[in-house]
């Protein structure tokens, strides 16, 4: 067996426009010259190949390793390729395999398709047979993960993004430079309040860099310590059980965006450096370095430079995220965008919710500026969408005791201007038209959990 069998010549260049996304290869052929003919034109165009002998060998390094894809001989000493495909499939494996044989006829085709083979090739072969077959192969394996992406977002109950709403010189300037920075590939850091929309920011980002990954987005607040690193990084095999791929690699050739990175906790704060640095993860518990091409955009809406003088987050990583830094301007910013925002998510939100627009009056949008928006954008948008539900502008539930200005010009309620105070003042009237409960507020609020209490805390301390 070996991992990496030595080429009897240097791999051969290939020029970039005929590279493929990284990926990595397990070549298991028992013919020596077979093994070595196809590490020297798989290696130059995916990164990473390894091979073996046989399928026993195989079947080791796929319990130590990773593989995007398998090129598998049917014809092997001991176990048939056929045979250990079999076993694959029945222990879950889900990496594509491409048969290839030099004995075999029509239903040896079929048995192999039929036992979970993405192809079949014959030998002897073309190069350019092989090359197609194998990259039509790693290109199912690319879709399959982005698949996985958009189930777990759909799981997730990821609101759709459709880009930036408003034609105000903020969110104007805001455009420009994600335009400017999306056609580079270096991290970015994206700050602003609770609400701004930078998940909306990672994507444009995203779409208008060009990549043809997926995009990939993780809240590290609502992660656990104990499994967070398992689920960016992956996890090797460990007693007789096969280890999953992470984060990382399902976003590879994409966008993973890290929400609230200052909630890491150390251990995976110290695993990202080594993976900006390298663009190598490393699962849990192995040893296998995967090569990764994916762009890191980051977010958080705290001062990350005072966790990082807190010791709360490392200075090294801070420095890492903050190679361009893009802050979020909030809503009380930029009000001329209410109307056009309110616009945008009754237009989105009423189909989606299957009940008809509502009407908004001048009166009521002129009210709504007037408000300074805590929850900025994103409350915003939960306003509207419990509106719709209720078939009228809910404006009564910004904060007790407030109701539009009259028609005829009388005073309305005096405002507190202090942003905390609102913020205190919205919450907690929340938590009231929910009995207490946190866990809904915090749905209601477009918050985590984990930072509604925090900010409970923080008041109850300065009381």
């Amino acid at each position: 067996m070996s991992t990496t069998a030595p080429p009897t010549a240097p791999a051969p260049a290939v020029p970039d426009s005929e590279r493929w996304p990284l990926a990595a290869v397990l070549v298991v052929d028992d013919e020596p010259g077979m093994r070595h003919f196809l590490e020297r034109t798989l290696q130059p165009r995916v990164g990473h190949v390894a091979s073996a002998g046989s399928a026993e060998d195989a079947d080791e390094l796929l319990r130590r390793h990773r593989f995007d894809l398998v090129v598998l001989d049917i014809a092997l000493p001991g176990k048939s390729g056929l045979q250990w495909l079999r076993e694959l499939r029945e222990a879950g494996v889900g990496s594509e395999v491409v048969l290839i044989t030099a004995f075999a006829d029509l239903d040896t085709a079929i048995e192999a398709l039929r036992a979970g083979a993405s192809d079949f090739i014959l030998k002897p072969f073309r190069i350019t047979q092989v090359l197609n077959a194998l990259k039509h192969s790693l290109e199912r394996a690319r879709l399959k993960r982005e698949n996985w992406v958009l189930k777990r977002a759909l799981w997730q109950r990821t609101p759709p993004a459709d880009g930036l709403v408003g034609r105000s010189l903020a969110i104007t300037q805001l455009r420009d430079t994600l335009q400017r920075v999306a056609g580079v590939a270096s991290t970015a850091l994206l700050t602003g309040e609770s609400g701004t929309g930078k998940e909306l920011a990672a994507l444009a980002l995203h779409r208008l860099s060009g990549r043809h990954g997926p995009f990939v987005p993780v809240n590290c607040a609502t992660m656990s310590a104990e499994s967070i690193e398992a689920e960016l990084f992956g996890t090797a095999p460990a007693q007789g059980e096969r280890g999953r791929d992470g984060l990382f690699v399902y976003a590879q050739g994409g966008t993973l965006f890290l929400d609230e990175v200052g909630e890491l906790p150390a251990a995976a704060q110290a695993a990202l450096v080594r993976v900006l640095d390298d663009r190598r993860v490393r699962p849990v518990g192995g040893e296998q370095l995967i090569p990764v091409d994916v762009r890191v955009v980051a977010a958080s809406n705290r001062d990350l430079s005072q966790a990082v003088a807190q010791g709360r987050l490392r200075a090294d990583l801070y420095y890492r995220l903050q190679v361009v830094e893009i802050a979020l301007p909030p809503l009380r910013s930029h009000k001329d965008d209410i109307a056009d925002l309110v616009e945008h998510f009754i237009a989105t939100l009423a189909p989606q919710l299957g009940v008809e627009a509502i009407d908004v009056t001048v009166d009521e949008l002129n009210y709504l500026t007037q408000y300074d928006w805590p929850g900025n954008v994103r409350e915003l948008r939960n306003l509207i969408e419990r509106s719709l539900i209720l078939g009228a502008l809910n404006v009564s539930a910004l904060y007790q005791g407030l109701a539009p200005a009259a028609a005829d010009g009388a005073a309305r309620t005096a405002l507190p201007t202090d942003l905390h105070t609102l913020e205190r003042m919205h919450i907690s009237a929340v938590l009231d038209s929910v009995g207490g409960d946190k866990t809904r507020a915090a749905r209601l609020l477009g918050i985590s959990r984990r930072t509604l209490e925090r900010r409970v805390a923080e008041w109850s301390q300065a009381s």
